[in-house]
């Protein structure tokens, strides 16, 4: 949330200013009657706070939020989920700039699972919790083995995927987190999230994680000067049907950015090297013709905003899209 309200904030900065001098919102397509008199009751005429809001929005947006709330301390995230890394860097290094980034729980399933107790640290490691939810554990390396292991069976430097009964359904589910033990407190086992298993891309076997593939990302869009991500979004090719079109299964790539408004065809195609670069098995399949070229498209600003909303709840945002509807909300924003 945070985020989409940074995003609207550079953009919509000079109608913001106006309503908080005014004390009266502008009419607003899409928002709720109710909501709206709600936050007309909190809204008082303001010209002061809108002068230093106008004030410190031309100056740019580097560390905005801390020039605007100069008594903000800390930035609080509720998730950390797989690529949910790529929001928070992106505000450490520009409108959040100067301020410590603190992730204290890690909940899956809708269970709080763990806390973090080095707030400090730049990579949050979370403490299971052995009574907050009941967790086990399926080992990754040993593909045979599908019984699961619990708290006190877990070993350092090995990944497994979770499995959880949450109290208050008391149903069990695999949840499609992998967790990497990084060591232990006293006797309870540290954790840190590595990927979700629903989010790989695959259409010949050759399995790319969203951690990987977003590296891979951010690797190309250093090959692009001026270019800031927003968002991205992948599809693989099986869920486009006809409109792929008559070529080997690929994937297809929607995303939002700043500072670039359209991509030639060499830059498009930057990001399918780095993949061939990064992953060999991904190479070998583009060489033999098993696997298509990538596609890339741009999307129009605030898409991944009505994505989230179309969501319909506070999930980590999906990396690779599975659903029809969500595939034609992106499509429909494509611009280049």
């Amino acid at each position: 949330e945070l985020h989409d309200a940074l995003v609207a904030l550079r953009t919509e900065w000079p109608r913001l200013a106006q309503e908080l001098e005014l004390g009266r919102l502008s009419p607003q397509p899409g928002l709720p009657e109710g909501v709206r008199d709600q936050l007309q009751a909190l809204l008082t005429p303001d010209a002061a706070r809108a002068a230093e809001l106008r004030a410190e929005c031309a100056r740019g947006f580097e560390g905005i939020v801390l020039r605007l709330w100069p008594q903000l301390e800390v930035v609080v995230v509720r998730t950390m989920h797989g690529t949910e890394w790529l929001y928070c860097n992106s505000l450490r290094q520009a409108d959040c700039r100067g301020l410590p980034f603190y992730y204290p729980f890690y909940q899956a399933a809708g269970a709080l699972l763990g806390v973090n107790l080095w707030p400090a640290e730049p990579v949050p490691r979370f403490l299971l919790c052995p009574d907050w939810a009941f967790c086990e554990f399926l080992p990754c390396l040993a593909s045979k083995e599908t019984w699961t292991v619990l708290l006190d069976e877990l070993w350092e430097g090995r990944e497994y995927g979770l499995v959880v009964t949450a109290q208050p359904g008391e149903y069990r589910c695999r949840t499609g987190e992998v967790l990497k033990v990084t060591g232990f407190h006293k006797q309870c086992p540290l954790v840190e999230p590595v990927y979700r298993e629903s989010q790989t891309l695959s259409v010949r076997g050759e399995s790319i994680p969203e951690e990987q593939f977003c590296q891979s990302l951010c690797h190309t869009l250093r090959m692009w000067p001026g270019a800031r991500l927003i968002d991205y979004v992948c599809v693989e090719s099986s869920l486009l049907g006809d409109s792929s079109g008559p070529c080997a299964p690929h994937y297809e790539v929607f995303m939002e950015l700043q500072g670039l408004r359209d991509l030639s065809e060499g830059q498009r195609y930057k990001l399918d090297q780095c993949l061939q670069e990064d992953f060999p098995i991904y190479k070998s399949f583009r060489f033999k013709g098993s696997i298509g070229p990538l596609r890339l498209h741009l999307v129009r600003p605030r898409t991944f905003t009505r994505l989230r909303e179309a969501l319909g709840s506070p999930m980590p945002m999906p990396r690779v899209l599975r659903e029809e509807q969500l595939l034609r909300l992106i499509q429909g924003s494509v611009i280049s």
